[in-house]
């Protein structure tokens, strides 16, 4: 096992269990929507490109044919979209509405009313993190000739999916970047609707 194997396995795992764990412990602290945007988050990046990237559903190859043997081994294949949607429930997600609540002067106001600072962030975080991770963590799996499977919210597929930028000898793609262009607002949408719902049901 190469040091960059052993990375990608302890921060796959951290990123999906260390939210989940700290769910479970604190949700009776924490803003009722929490714990079902959560499992709403999980199902949108499962069923909406996570799954279809694992298996290779339409048109790609199945993520065992894109990784090295050490890294299928310890993220087996029917194990490796459940790691990752709990990643991008937990530390995407939920990380990012924490880092968007710190940087508005933890106003909870922004959880029910539509604030563009606090989308702003978000929708940074969310883009930036994904870079982070074509770039430095799945570089391997996500490179150019590796086929990605059509998603319901990678739309475009592999047939248009042009090189938006390199770093380092390392491609950013047009695919891979797509689900998190179009989910932050339907998340952030999704929390202040059912924010409110709730604040109506205890009024």
């Amino acid at each position: 096992m190469s040091f960059e194997e052993l990375r990608v396995i302890i921060v796959v795992y951290s990123s999906a269990l260390i939210p989940l764990i700290y769910l479970l412990y604190s949700y009776k602290k924490l803003p009722a929507w929490v714990p079902s945007i959560y499992i709403a988050a999980f199902i949108a990046c499962a069923l909406g490109w996570e799954v279809w990237f694992t298996y290779g559903l339409v048109d790609g190859d199945a993520v065992d044919l894109r990784r090295s043997a050490v890294l299928s081994s310890w993220i087996p294949l029917h194990l490796n979209w459940f790691l990752n949607s709990l990643a991008d429930a937990g530390t995407v997600t939920l990380g990012g509405f924490w880092l968007m609540w710190r940087m508005c002067s933890k106003d909870n106001q922004i959880f029910s009313t539509w604030s563009w600072k606090a989308f702003g962030v978000f929708y940074i975080w969310c883009i930036c993190q994904n870079i982070f991770v074509e770039l430095f963590l799945y570089h391997d799996q996500l490179a150019d000739g590796k086929l990605l499977s059509w998603a319901p919210l990678a739309p475009l597929g592999s047939y248009l999916n042009p090189e938006l930028f390199s770093f380092n000898g390392r491609s950013v793609m047009l695919q891979t970047q797509i689900p998190w262009i179009i989910l932050p607002a339907v998340i952030y949408a999704a929390v202040i609707k059912y924010s409110n719902s709730q604040l109506i049901k205890s009024t």
